[in-house]
């Protein structure tokens, strides 16, 4: 089918996906070498081992990023890397760090390259741990060209910035923006929203007019960061390093919890993961509209395994503002992430791996499924996405939300869908009301910032 690529999201793989590639033991065989001969000053701002410019790096990546790793080595072919499979910390499950603590104990192991499907990983790979160096190398200090930094989208490399220094590449943008089924859309006569209580009332009209099609869903753990985030809810402020602000009982957060449980008792907006058979056959032919990030394109809508929208169906327009705002915003939903270990001893090869994987058009345009960070690549790849007749509307909301990310929502070590999945998802199916439901959010943030050696405002 033409379009984005089917079959593949930016960061929402299971474990399961990748279980039995490779594990445990494993992963300490095939990973990194020690630090022995470490030097105190690093010309690129931190520690190095003594570099071997002929060693093969190893790279960690989830089962989507495979391919980002077959380009290298086809473009790349002198360049020796070890591949190793491991589930991208998918879903908040915290993998990729708590390896990493395994082997700063061990004192060895470390992989050179990291691929991760999570935003919040710079917050402990830039800081050091039980007096041993911070795992991720400093990439602004002359390892990556600065030139090249600068052409990243605005703010794209935000999550990796800690204390003003850059610990990693975003591989890919997941700015939400609104879907919908132009066809279907056309023919019930129903206009786009252009604000979120439109939108709400468009849901109210559709549960009344055409019950059984659907404006969205509420059941999956990032669906904070598609309706709370967008709608300026102040629960993941992060204000520094260690430092957080927490507060859900405020209009922000209040409209928007109302909003959900407004549409979910009208049933337009189940509590169901896109990702089960119970939504595929459940709604397929019948999604009218979808807030949701970029790669829903080829994951959900352009996946003959998912809904299977058929090319010239598919329109896109712009995130909603509230009524009142200034202007819209939008959350974020990924978008992945690449780090250089400090302990390479191929810093050289390393460096190579990421700028090729987040920059190098033979990957970003020609295979890569989401909209890239790199934000040359990413015009061609809008190009490309568009050239290919799948969309009955420009893909220009796309873009022009990558840069309309509220900035009010951090990027800590804690994972927020972690944290709404283990103490929302289950209550809200379960019929409980968002709005009432906010406390005890607030107070599970509140809990998990403070585990991780937060002070929460």
């Amino acid at each position: 089918m033409a379009g984005i690529h089917t079959g593949v999201r930016s960061r929402r793989r299971s474990a399961l996906t990748v279980a039995g590639l490779c594990v445990g033991t494993a992963l300490l065989a095939l990973a990194g070498c020690s630090t022995k001969g470490t030097s105190a000053n690093g010309s690129f701002g931190f520690p190095e081992v003594t570099q071997d410019a002929s060693a093969t790096i190893t790279v960690w990546v989830d089962a989507d990023r495979q391919a980002a790793a077959k380009a290298f080595q086809k473009a790349n072919p002198d360049t020796k890397i070890e591949v190793v499979a491991y589930d991208g910390s998918a879903n908040g499950s915290n993998s990729f760090r708590t390896k990493m603590q395994l082997f700063d104990r061990a004192g060895s192991g470390w992989p050179d390259v990291v691929f991760s499907t999570q935003n919040n990983d710079a917050a402990w790979a830039s800081q050091k741990s039980g007096g041993k160096q911070a795992f991720a190398a400093v990439l602004d200090k002359g390892l990556v060209p600065g030139d090249t930094l600068a052409k990243f989208t605005g703010g794209s490399l935000n999550p990796c910035t800690v204390d003003g220094q850059v610990y990693c590449l975003r591989n890919d943008l997941a700015q939400a923006v609104l879907w919908y089924n132009k066809k279907l859309m056309d023919q019930f006569g129903y206009a786009v929203p252009t604000t979120w209580e439109e939108y709400q009332a468009l849901g109210e009209k559709v549960a009344n007019e055409h019950p059984g099609y659907i404006i969205g869903t509420a059941g999956d753990a990032w669906t904070p960061e598609v309706f709370l985030w967008a709608s300026k809810c102040q629960a993941n402020g992060i204000t520094g390093p260690k430092s957080v602000k927490v507060n859900t009982d405020t209009t922000e957060c209040k409209r928007a919890a109302s909003m959900l449980d407004t549409l979910r008792g009208n049933g337009t907006v189940p509590v169901v993961s896109v990702f089960t058979p119970e939504f595929v056959k459940k709604y397929s032919g019948k999604v009218l509209m979808m807030p949701g990030p970029a790669w829903y394109a080829g994951a959900i809508f352009n996946n003959p395994q998912s809904l299977n929208v058929p090319a010239g169906q598919l329109g896109i327009a712009a995130p909603l503002p509230w009524k009142g705002d200034d202007k819209p915003v939008t959350g974020n939903v990924g978008g992945g992430t690449w780090f250089v270990s400090s302990h390479s001893k191929n810093l050289a090869a390393a460096e190579k791996f990421v700028q090729f994987v987040t920059t190098a058009d033979d990957y970003q345009v020609s295979v890569a499924p989401g909209y890239p960070a790199y934000a040359p690549a990413a015009e061609k790849w809008v190009a490309k996405q568009e050239s290919s007749k799948y969309f009955a509307t420009s893909l220009q909301p796309v873009v022009t939300a990558a840069s309309q990310v509220w900035d009010g929502w951090g990027y800590g070590i804690f994972s927020q869908e972690a944290i709404w999945a283990k103490t929302m998802t289950t209550a809200i199916t379960g019929g409980k009301s968002i709005v009432e439901l906010l406390p005890t959010w607030q107070q599970a943030i509140e809990n998990q910032a403070k585990v991780n050696g937060y002070s929460v405002n």
